[in-house]
């Protein structure tokens, strides 16, 4: 079997000094949520274990996630694809085609049989023998089946991947079916529509260095990404708990960036890292930019009903199970007993925010008289 270079050593070939190596380093312990105690494994890691080759198929999709991943913002694609790992083959992104394209991906799930990694995007159309989606005559789960074979991991990217996003909503024409219910190993499951790219490369960063997959929740997600709902780290939070709704995209509130949640947005029920990680290099994510979640890494998230219909209750505790009455009936909420401090919590907030925009417009009024 053909040795290949350790991590080190292709980036070594490739011009890059140690000290990028340890930038390198550091950057992918963070984003695989390595404490900096632990950097030295990660050191180790990628000093002596060899590029682990990739294979990246594409099946129902829509290419957004491939499109997510080569915008992470550090490290970049050609850190992590092209010089860290070994992209033997991808529809998307590979130079060779037709029977030489074929040929690399034979070469390397035999050659490397219990070592690649195995991307799939999209999902797997079951009605029919699978004829909505071949490639180069063959159906997308008789490829998957061969590729998931002999895969040392098996990651799914993005919702139709993950869950069968708008391919498997009803009425599922095609029968659109997510990878884990299709093969017999266990799958990473990375949903969003896309994923944030970071997580992505967070992802194959802790395969690399740890050998294994991470911790999964009951959904097959990362924990370390898909532990908390974007609703516990929006900056709109305080809004939400002061019972200051938006409640029409064009009101004044929507402009002074008062809480979505009566808009529709589905943070209080999505789980996912968008608040804290954020697009286009940690600039933003949906929320930031106005518009509600839309809970796309939550399965069947396209059967939720409208995007933009009201979630009038949802688990949850204290003031979270009466939003609807916050701001509204807070004296009747706070004769529930347990709930009364947490009214009274929330009203201290709303009028600690109302003094703070009170302040502001004063301090811009007087520097408009100057």
């Amino acid at each position: 079997m053909e040795k290949m270079p350790s991590l080190w050593q292709a980036m070594e070939q490739k011009g890059y000094s140690r000290r990028e190596f340890l930038q390198f380093c550091s950057f992918a312990a963070a984003l695989a949520g390595i404490e900096a105690s632990g950097i030295g494994s990660v050191v180790e890691a990628f000093e002596t274990k060899h590029r682990p080759p990739v294979v990246w198929l594409h099946f129902q999709e829509c290419t957004c996630c491939s499109e997510s991943f080569i915008r992470s913002s550090h490290p970049i694609v050609a850190d992590v694809l092209l010089d860290t790992l070994s992209l033997d083959y991808s529809e998307t992104l590979q130079a060779a085609a037709g029977h030489q394209a074929e040929k690399c991906l034979r070469d390397t799930m035999t050659k490397y049989a219990g070592e690649y990694i195995l991307l799939v995007e999209g999902s797997v159309p079951m009605l029919d023998d699978g004829i909505y989606c071949t490639i180069g005559g063959r159906s997308a789960n008789d490829i998957l089946q061969e590729t998931a074979k002999d895969a040392a991991a098996i990651i799914a990217w993005g919702s139709c991947a993950s869950n069968g996003c708008i391919q498997s909503a009803d009425p599922n024409p095609t029968n659109a079916t997510p990878i884990h219910k299709l093969v017999d190993k266990p799958v990473i499951n990375v949903p969003g529509c896309p994923p944030i790219a970071d997580v992505m490369t967070g992802v194959v960063t802790h395969i690399l260095v740890f050998g294994r997959i991470p911790e999964l929740d009951s959904q097959g997600r990362p924990k370390e990404f898909y532990g908390r709902r974007v609703h516990d780290t929006c900056y709109r939070r305080p809004y939400y708990d002061a019972g200051m709704f938006v409640e029409a995209w064009d009101d004044e509130k929507a402009r002074k960036g008062f809480c979505l949640y009566k808009m529709g947005c589905r943070g209080p029920v999505t789980y996912n890292a968008c608040s804290v990680t954020r697009w286009n290099e940690g600039t933003s994510y949906p929320i930031q930019s106005g518009h509600g979640c839309i809970g796309c890494s939550e399965n069947n998230f396209w059967d939720n009903g409208p995007f933009y219909r009201h979630l009038a209750s949802f688990p949850g505790f204290g003031i979270e199970s009466t939003a609807d009455r916050v701001g509204t009936a807070v004296g009747i909420a706070a004769a529930a007993g347990v709930a009364a401090h947490a009214i009274t919590t929330n009203i201290r907030k709303r009028k600690l925010i109302d003094e703070t925009m009170d302040e502001s417009a004063e301090a811009k009024r007087k520097g408009g008289d100057a």
